[in-house]
């Protein structure tokens, strides 16, 4: 089992819920309609990394900076950095068959994770920011979300449960766009503007 680091203390998620279309402009970016209810997806711990990892076949994978929970209790107890990655082109291709995502989004080391912090403030307080070979690419927060953590944590509790340790990916601000071996993330979440978690990671 892959597993995540709280503070030190090893946690081994059973499963990463991610939310899809869950800022406006990310929608509009690429080209995607504003869903009528939720769009959920799911990485299994296989999926779980603490590297940043180019996948292996591929000529191609986009980035894309999520707001990270840990549950627990079915409450958010700890926030940290994640990156959900994604073969796009697997991706619209599946979407234009009408079949699942998980070729795009389920791979090894798709789901990138630093290390998550307690978290007992106002969750409206977090924002996010992804800088790429120094220059700012993502920039977002829990406001801009179109539905929020707990509403998303409410509906997903409609069809399944939350073991403790399981992560909740928040969705993407707009600015997502591929990558290449060598190039230098610095991903940062921020409480009231405050840098609380800052991580520096060389795609390899």
């Amino acid at each position: 089992m892959n597993k995540i680091l709280l503070e030190n203390n090893e946690i081994y998620p059973s499963k990463v819920f991610c939310i899809g279309r869950n800022y406006t402009e990310h929608i509009a970016e690429l080209n995607n309609e504003t869903p009528d209810e939720m769009v959920f997806f799911i990485k299994p711990n296989s999926s779980i990394s603490d590297s940043l990892i180019f996948p292996k076949g591929n000529s191609s994978c986009h980035y894309e900076a999520e707001i990270s929970f840990l549950i627990n209790d079915n409450k958010i107890t700890a926030v940290g950095f994640g990156l959900d990655l994604t073969l796009r082109e697997v991706q619209s291709k599946l979407k234009g068959k009408g079949l699942p995502w998980e070729r795009a989004k389920s791979f090894d080391n798709a789901a990138v994770f630093t290390e998550f912090k307690s978290f007992d403030g106002d969750i409206n307080e977090l924002s996010i920011q992804l800088f790429i070979n120094d220059e700012l690419k993502q920039d977002g927060n829990v406001t801009m979300m179109i539905n929020k953590p707990y509403e998303i944590i409410k509906e997903a509790n409609t069809f399944l449960s939350f073991e403790d340790g399981d992560i909740l990916m928040s969705g993407t601000p707009k600015g997502v766009g591929e990558f290449k071996v060598g190039d230098k993330f610095l991903g940062k979440i921020l409480y009231k503007n405050e840098i609380i978690i800052e991580k520096e990671l060389i795609v390899s």
